[in-house]
């Protein structure tokens, strides 16, 4: 098989679709055809080749095995695998669950569920805040952040478990000092 660019090159009729990523309506020009890969596979895989119409994005190359998809059918697919990509990534930088202490039996399997599971609760519980509590940090090089990240979920989860472990050791009146408000302003950033 010809180098993917080299493919791109030589095609002349390029077919606009349409279809939904991530929750927004997403125009393409594709080109797809089947396609024998010898070193991947003995049978044939669909090749489908994305363009931006607006020449802004390069260029993105996708195979299925299944020949049958349609073109939009292909990108919808792959575009909704980033949210799972994004939970898995987060439940290993964040949660720790790239660093198993187990190896025998299930329980690799069982870690890694209890670090889905934890996954899961920290989201459940900052989407149940007062959107007052909500909050997250915009930093300068991202100011067009707009909706917050799970480490903005995980730190806001923090700040309140550190708020609560100083008035358990130093009393109620412990969080309205000024000392105490610079240690948790400080852990932010940190938790």
């Amino acid at each position: 098989m010809p180098k993917l660019k080299s493919i791109a090159l030589h095609v002349r009729k390029w077919k606009p679709i349409t279809f939904i990523a991530r929750g927004k309506t997403v125009k393409r020009l594709v080109y797809s055809r089947e396609v024998l890969w010898y070193n991947v596979s003995k049978t044939p895989v669909l090749l489908v080749i994305s363009r931006d119409p607006s020449g802004k994005e390069r260029e993105d190359y996708f195979f299925t095995t299944d020949v049958e998809m349609k073109p939009a059918e292909v990108l919808a697919s792959y575009a909704d695998r980033w949210a799972i990509e994004d939970t898995f990534k987060n439940t290993k930088q964040h949660l720790g669950a790239e660093q198993l202490q187990t190896w025998a039996r299930q329980g690799p399997e069982r870690a890694a569920a209890l670090g889905l599971w934890l996954y899961s609760m920290v989201w459940l519980w900052f989407c149940q805040q007062p959107s007052a509590k909500r909050t997250f940090r915009i930093p300068l090089w991202y100011a067009s952040k707009t909706t917050p990240s799970f480490a903005d979920a995980l730190r806001a989860l923090r700040k309140v478990l550190w708020r609560q472990r100083i008035i358990m050791m130093f009393g109620d009146y412990a969080v309205h000092d000024k000392k105490y408000q610079f240690l948790l302003e400080a852990l932010d950033p940190a938790a």
